[in-house]
């Protein structure tokens, strides 16, 4: 996934990243005195020149690629902090160079690549390039510094380049040769696309990078593209269809592709589209899908047919005629890259036999124990054959995952037959050849936590390689494409001639991570011809009619700059959203009509418009330009004049809205008499103004728009009152009283108006809003929630519904309308009462995670938030959850919170699993006063009951820690421990000088092929102490350790043991001293080496062959849903 958004010019404080350059910035430091020209600035910089061309060149030329060269005089007297060369033209295009000679904000010269006519080119514009941008070293061009970069420019990021080029140090020291005579030469090498490349790209949602580059691979395989084509579709939004639909655009298309329609079939929402995930993962449940998805039709099976292979992993004896073999599929390989210098090596690893003698000899049902080997061999290999290479790993020494960068080489073609077929089993079909060519390298740039994923392809096997990274698309050659991708260490030469150092070498973090290979014999079959007949006719005509509908949208951008949207608002509109879906302010702009109408169209012509569309006669008419007041409040501000409305409706636009962009906002004045037939607008004089009503009724909780009026500034409320009362029902001597709407952001204004002030002396004018209501008799007050307007308005400003879903899910889930300002025990009361509960005290509530979708691992503590709004929380765009998790305590939550809840697990040596106990105590209390209650739980179970107990913390199967009595239990973190109480073996309290006190551990080892790193020790069960006595043989430890578990004899005869270090098992044999291998020291330290049982795991189900081996970040496991 893309780790960095770029950014343009625009923001000269920020740093202007440009992404996948291999170069590395500020590696070449020259050491020196910084030397400075005090001369005052005199002359702006020369024209550049173009590198072997003619004087005067035709800005008609076009020229795919051109090397530039910029001679800058006077350098040290620019004064200006950025500046531009001359314009020159390539491939058509307008470009420039940017510098800014004293650094954009950094200690560096900052240098750009700009489109000199930006500002001019028209709506959607993009055009790519690759260039580099270099400072010449006058003294020796060897030492020239060069960068490198590609970029689609846009309107968003017309300008690219380098933010830190070179230090300012570097540059301006006298010695290093970069400026002479006070001159200094920008060199530009800029090569310009100039047609279709042929393919289009896929828009990245966010960090979907590692989808973009499978889909891209599996598109550019025709068969399988055929196979998705012949997918029966009927259902909308299904995970066939929407496959269909962005196969179809990759095809016909001529831009980039999006894939929101893909991700919202796998029912992913905007969240998992910045999920990272791993490219292998995706690929595995991408195709079990597919698999799934392509029964009972006619393209069954195709997965398997194109993916998937078969081996046969085996034990054979050496000495007796016994061999037990099983038959595997896999639809990938997983290959070692760690110790392996290419293909062929991880196959060799692949196929390693495993050889069992001595004390670790195989048990062969009736022959016993037998010497013997153990191997994997291939009985066939695919048609598409998928190299997943394991290139992180968990590091035990730094306990931590890795990636490994080692240079790791693979061919162009594989040939698996080699040296005698060595990798297949006697039972393969030696009549096919299995001699493969690559088709795809999928590359991974980063590290452990966060990187980038890319795909070369070359379509059809053609000898043009083509690199797909997300949106971009660009031609490759097969160095790029093969060498570059191996990994490894690159060289970079000094810079400074002065000092005669070694180069500098860096760790290349863009290497190959998945290769797909294509059989000899199969490329004629898989390359099929896939066009239009293969898609279905309701596919076809949906696609192409999104297509036209597409165009015409960019059509209708591309034309906006001619027209102006103009939306007039009327007092239909206000009387439909009032009170329903408005409440501050007059109206929903969004929600009026709409004319898009040419900007030199006259506005009496428009007038003519609205007549059609309304009926109501252009003599009838009375616009108003709307206004935002400084309040942010926007409201009709002043009707046009005469000679306004005789201008066209772009010169009006431009009058009335300083804001520069396509909308014209008008308000329609129509008066309507008795007979319901519109009349002429009244004469308004300077004393008249335009006032806007608002009934609100306290007893139903509602608000309508009752109309607008003219009124005289002088005359007052009181004035109003006989035909206020007629417009909205009441009985002509109602006593009523008024407020007035000031504004709502960032909270709600609204004040009450003395009726008998004039409206004039409350500075009431054109546009306001004016709240009226009943006067509510004293007795019933009380009885109304949202007595006046202010009240009412405050709670629909901060009303909020919230969705509580029961935290262990035991309980039912129910919504409720409450308030943003709603206390803490506001809340939890409404909450209780939903549960018909007395009290709320034992009412506990956790906030929502808007990324992992789930509870937050921490509740919200009693009383602590002090409204509503902090408990929701807010997401990265600053929306406010609407989600809250509630559970009910048998204790009051104050009570609880002053106690530490410890979930112990209390350990019976021959039991595999403890037994559960959730121990509460003070916070202050210490380890020893757990220990005595966890006693007095078990007390029955005992062995002992004077016995000692001891507290451990395990983590991943393995003993880390043994907490002391003394120690607090507030200082306990038991979402990371899991906590294990037992009893303290009675020969453990007595270890002598000559004894060992070590850790025994239960591990597994799963089957080669389905690892990630070769024989990998996975821990799990229960591990344990474990007293040793000096020259005690491995032989006199088995004995005392099958007693202690209580393990039967033939099953315990299979366990294999082992010295574990650091992860690696060395077997040892029953003659074996076992105390020789563990040093003497703390046993507390010692969890990295252990005494490992090794025999299968039945403790936990076995993971599936289709979960990912490779994972390298902390991420929520990806799932397709539908």
């Amino acid at each position: 996934m893309s780790t960095v958004t770029p950014q343009s010019l625009d923001q000269e404080d920020e740093e202007m990243l440009v992404p996948h350059t291999e170069v590395q910035e500020g590696l070449q430091p020259v050491p020196g005195p910084v030397a400075f020209d005090g001369t005052l600035p005199t002359e702006m910089p020369q024209p550049m020149e173009v590198a072997g061309a003619a004087e005067n060149q035709p800005v008609e030329e076009r020229q795919a690629s051109r090397l530039i060269r910029w001679t800058i005089k006077n350098f040290s007297r620019q004064s200006k902090k950025k500046i531009y060369s001359d314009v020159f033209v390539i491939g058509g295009y307008k470009w420039r160079v940017l510098i800014f000679p004293k650094g954009n904000n950094v200690d560096h010269l900052s240098m750009y690549l700009d489109v000199a006519d930006s500002s001019s080119l028209p709506y959607g514009w993009s055009r790519y390039a690759q260039f580099s941008l270099a400072v010449v070293n006058q003294a020796n061009k060897k030492f020239t510094v060069k960068k490198y970069t590609e970029h689609v420019f846009n309107a968003k990021e017309s300008d690219w380049g380098f933010t830190s080029f070179m230090s300012l140090s570097d540059l301006n020291d006298a010695s290093t040769g970069f400026i002479k005579n006070n001159t200094c030469v920008i060199e530009a090498d800029v090569s310009v696309r100039t047609k279709e490349i042929g393919y289009v790209g896929l828009k990245n949602q966010g960090a979907t990078c590692y989808m973009n580059s499978l889909l891209q691979t599996l598109y550019h395989i025709p068969y399988f593209r055929k196979a998705v084509y012949h997918m029966p579709t009927t259902e909308i939004g299904s995970i066939p269809l929407a496959l269909q639909s962005l196969f179809y655009k990759l095809q016909y298309n001529k831009t980039k592709v999006g894939t929101k329609e893909l991700t919202k079939s796998f029912g992913w929402d905007k969240y998992d589209s910045f999920m990272q995930h791993d490219v292998q993962e995706f690929n595995r449940v991408l195709c079990e899908k597919l698999e799934d998805k392509m029964k009972g039709t006619v393209v069954e099976g195709t997965i398997q047919k194109l993916f998937e292979g078969h081996y046969m992993s085996y034990i054979e004896c050496i000495h007796v005629d016994f061999k037990s073999t099983r038959k595997g599929s896999f639809y990938d390989l997983q290959l070692d890259v760690k110790g392996c210098k290419d293909v062929y090596a991880s196959f060799d690893k692949y196929v390693e036999v495993e050889y069992f003698g001595g004390d670790n000899k195989y048990h062969a049902n009736e022959y016993g124990l037998q010497d013997a080997k153990k191997g994997v061999l291939f009985i066939d290999f695919p048609p598409i054959l998928q190299l997943q290479l394991n290139r992180f790993e968990y590091d035990f020494t730094r306990d931590t995952m890795v990636k490994i960068n080692d240079h790791y080489e693979f061919p162009l073609e594989l040939d698996l037959d080699r040296e005698n077929g060595k990798y297949l089993s006697p039972r393969a079909d030696k009549s096919v050849r299995n001699l493969y060519t690559l088709h795809s390298v999928l590359v991974h740039s980063g590290g452990v936590h966060g990187g980038h994923y890319y795909a070369f392809i070359r379509p059809n096997l053609s000898d043009q390689w083509f690199k797909f990274d997300d949106e971009q698309v660009t031609k490759e050659d097969m160095k790029r494409a093969l060498e570059e991708q191996y990994g490894g260490e690159e060289e970079l030469p000094q810079i400074n001639p002065g000092f005669n150092k070694a180069p500098f070498k860096f760790t290349k973090h863009s290497n190959a991570y998945m290769l797909v290979y294509i059989r000899e014999s199969d490329k004629e079959k898989i390359n099929c011809d896939v066009d239009e007949k293969d898609i279905a006719e309701h596919l076809r005509i949906r696609l192409k009619k999104e297509q036209e509908e597409k165009e015409d949208k960019k059509k209708y951008k591309a034309q906006a700059h001619l027209y102006t949207i103009i939306k007039v608002a009327r007092d239909a509109d206000l009387m439909e959203q009032i009170g329903k879906d408005l409440y501050f302010d007059l109206v929903d702009h969004d929600k009026v009509h709409s004319f898009r109408i040419q900007k030199q169209t006259p506005f009496n012509l428009f007038k003519e418009e609205v007549a059609k569309e309304f009926s109501v006669p252009v003599q009838f008419q009375r616009f108003w330009i709307w206004a935002k007041r400084h309040n942010h409040t926007y409201r009709p501000n002043r009707p046009l004049t005469p000679q306004e409305e005789t201008q066209s409706v772009g010169q009006l636009k431009e009058v009335s809205n300083k804001a520069q962009n396509a909308e014209l906002k008008l308000f329609l004045e129509i008066e309507i008499g008795p007979d319901l037939q519109p009349l002429p607008p009244p004469v308004k004089t300077k004393e008249d103004i335009l006032l806007f009503f608002k009934l609100y009724d306290p007893e139903k909780e509602q608000l309508r728009y009752v109309g607008r009026f003219f009124v005289k500034s002088s005359s007052t409320p009181y004035e109003m009152i006989s035909k206020l009362n007629e417009r909205a029902g009441f009985s002509p001597d109602e006593d009523i009283y008024f407020f007035e709407e000031r504004y709502f952001e960032p909270h709600v204004m609204c004040e009450e108006l003395a009726r008998k002030c004039s409206f004039i002396l409350r500075n009431i004018g054109d546009g306001d809003i004016i709240y009226f209501q009943k006067i509510p008799q004293f007795e019933y007050e009380e009885e109304y929630r949202y007595p006046d307007v202010p009240s009412y308005l405050e709670y629909v400003k901060n009303r909020q519904t919230v969705r509580f879903r029961s935290l262990d899910r035991t309980g039912d889930d129910f919504s409720l309308e409450l308030s943003k300002l709603h206390t803490y025990d506001d809340v939890v009361e409404r909450v209780a009462g939903k549960l018909n509960m007395d009290g709320s005290s034992k009412i506990r509530l956790t906030p929502h995670n808007f990324y992992s979708q789930q509870p937050k691992p921490d509740p919200i503590k009693y009383r602590v938030p002090e409204h509503l709004l902090h408990m929701l929380g807010h997401d990265h765009d600053n929306q406010v959850s609407d989600i809250l998790y509630y559970e009910v305590l048998d204790i009051p939550l104050p009570e609880l919170q002053s106690l530490k809840t410890l979930k112990i697990g209390f350990h019976h040596a021959t039991k595999q699993k403890p037994d559960i106990h959730n121990i509460r105590l003070p916070n202050e209390s210490r380890v020893g006063e757990v220990v005595n209650v966890i006693k007095d739980k078990v007390y029955f179970e005992l062995f002992d009951p004077d016995a000692e107990l001891r507290l451990l913390g395990l983590f991943d199967h393995k003993i880390y820690k043994i907490f002391h009595v003394n120690e607090k239990i507030e200082n306990i973190n038991d979402q990371y421990w899991t906590l294990r109480a037992e009893e303290v073996p009675e020969e453990e309290k007595y270890v002598g000088s000559e004894d060992r006190l070590i850790h025994v551990y239960h591990f597994t080892k799963e089957a080669a092929q389905n690892q990630m790193v070769h024989n990998q020790v996975k821990n799990f069960g229960e591990p344990f102490f474990l007293k040793i006595h000096e020259n005690e043989t491995l032989a006199d430890v088995k004995v005392r350790i099958q007693r202690k578990l209580e393990v039967p004899y033939e099953e315990f005869s299979k366990w294999k043991f082992a010295f574990v270090s650091l992860g690696r098992p060395e077997y040892l044999q029953d003659s074996d001293v076992v105390s020789n291998r563990f040093q003497r020291g703390d046993v507390y330290g010692a969890w990295e080496h252990y005494l490992g049982l090794e025999h299968s795991d039945t403790t936990t189900p076995k993971r599936p062959s289709t979960a990912n081996q490779n994972h390298h970040t902390y991420e929520k496991p990806l799932k397709i849903y539908n």
